[in-house]
């Protein structure tokens, strides 16, 4: 199940996606440091990066850890959802902390999403990787799938931008600016 749409989460690699499946991929650079890559870690911990305002987990005393199901709500077009996804891999090395999980049938969309945090030792970069492979499941996400779409690449920048903002308290600076880098493949 955890390569059922063929997402990596320790080489990094993706192979194609199956044929109706959004493929999309997003990495920022939060800071530099091991300080960095532990408060990012924390972050992770404790599901900031879904602390965006309009989504959130609604069980944050969920770990990490392979089969842990994880309740995540979002308030979009003057609607609250929830959707349940189930963490498969984990991630835990003095340079990479992330985690991968799968959607469940209680979640309107169908497939795998990423959150990986790496640290470079040689240039001391920390940067933030979310990589999806989806498809509209409910019949709401399909009717909708331009705004679907819209919400998804919404969720991936406003994740990018909290995890950096995370990041620079936790060194005592001030954040200037974003640069996130962003691929959003076609559909197969």
């Amino acid at each position: 199940m955890t390569r059922l749409l063929g997402l990596p989460l320790i080489d990094g690699s993706l192979g194609t996606p199956p044929k109706g499946f959004a493929h999309d991929l997003s990495r920022s650079e939060i800071g530099r440091g091991l300080h960095v890559f532990v408060a990012a870690r924390e972050a992770f911990q404790r599901w900031k990066q879904f602390d965006l305002g309009w989504v959130q987990v609604v069980n944050p005393i969920a770990k990490i850890a392979p089969g842990e199901l994880v309740a995540v709500e979002a308030h979009t077009a003057y609607l609250w959802s929830i959707s349940f996804n189930r963490v498969v891999e984990v991630v835990d090395s003095p340079t990479r902390f992330g985690f991968m999980y799968t959607t469940t049938a209680l979640h309107v969309e169908e497939g795998q999403e990423r959150f990986v945090i790496d640290f470079d030792p040689e240039s001391k970069s920390v940067s933030y990787l979310i990589e999806a492979v989806s498809r509209p499941r409910h019949i709401l996400a399909r009717i909708g799938y331009p705004f679907s779409r819209a919400m998804q690449h919404r969720f991936a920048r406003d994740s990018h931008a909290r995890i950096r903002r995370w990041a620079a308290n936790a060194r005592g600076e001030v954040q200037i600016g974003e640069n996130v880098s962003a691929q959003h493949c076609p559909e197969r």
